[in-house]
């Protein structure tokens, strides 16, 4: 790839992370790009309307381009109208957030949500367009399951377990310990997880499947003081007949059941 190119995607994948943004000298650092070339990237992406400066002479921060090109590539490619009304009634039925994520190549990121009627209490809503890390998601597990054990575990050594203090308490942190989570997942027929991707929340999620190919995946998330594990088996019904709805109809959005880069 080129180096330019290379170090400006790097660039906007960092400020995704820092929505407050970042001084030029504290990026360049922490992506090891010589300052003088940071600048120049950071200016150009300025000049296309991806990043600008919080305030004169101040941190650099993402504008909303990206994510308008986000949302305008999602629904071109017709996702909104295939799967929200499963998202939005599954939704309903659990009170929880539901969202759905897709498989691109060997990757699998959140595209739709639906949150459930509660407006008091917690509320557990992470950002869309982010890449589920494998080892300690719900949708994560529910992939993985569906892959021999081979595969499954080769998915997660090159995205890599991430740092500990990152995720919950009860995250896998080694090999063996995820294949424990994906044999119990493959007993039940769903993924199930309790602070596993962050202390005080549970999720179940369960793959979407068209033609006995896992496509993508639906998961129900929230503070485990409401989804508990009896509740988790309750909304199992509905989660698996959503998946299994949606499968069949995702032909309608060119997003599902692409083939893996290089590959045709």
């Amino acid at each position: 790839m080129n180096l330019a190119l290379e170090r400006g995607l790097a660039v906007l994948e960092h400020l995704t992370r820092y929505p407050e943004g970042l001084p030029l000298s504290l990026l360049a650092s922490e992506l090891d790009i010589p300052l003088s070339a940071c600048h120049r990237l950071l200016a150009d992406l300025q000049q296309r309307g991806y990043v600008r400066q919080a305030r004169k002479q101040g941190d650099y921060v993402l504008t909303l381009k990206m994510v308008s090109l986000g949302l305008g590539f999602l629904s071109s490619a017709g996702i909104v109208d295939v799967a929200e009304p499963l998202l939005e009634r599954l939704a309903q039925t659990s009170g929880e957030l539901v969202r759905l994520s897709i498989i691109d190549d060997d990757r699998l990121t959140w595209v739709a949500k639906s949150q459930g009627m509660r407006q008091t209490g917690l509320r557990y809503d992470p950002d869309m367009g982010m890449d589920a890390r494998l080892s300690c998601t719900a949708s994560g597990h529910a992939w993985l399951m569906s892959l021999s054990d081979e595969r499954a575990l080769g998915l997660v050594s090159r995205q890599g377990f991430g740092l500990p203090s990152a995720y919950g308490p009860k995250a896998p942190t080694t090999l063996k310990a995820l294949l424990g989570f994906l044999h119990a997942a493959r007993v039940r027929g769903y993924a199930m997880i309790d602070e596993v991707f962050a202390p005080g929340m549970a999720a179940m999620a369960a793959p979407v499947c068209r033609r006995k190919e896992v496509i993508g995946v639906i998961s129900i998330a929230g503070p485990r003081s409401r989804l508990d594990s009896a509740l988790m088996h309750e909304l199992a019904p509905a989660l698996l007949s959503s998946a299994a709805q949606l499968g069949p109809i995702s032909n309608a959005s060119t997003l599902f059941g692409r083939p893996p880069l290089g590959k045709g």
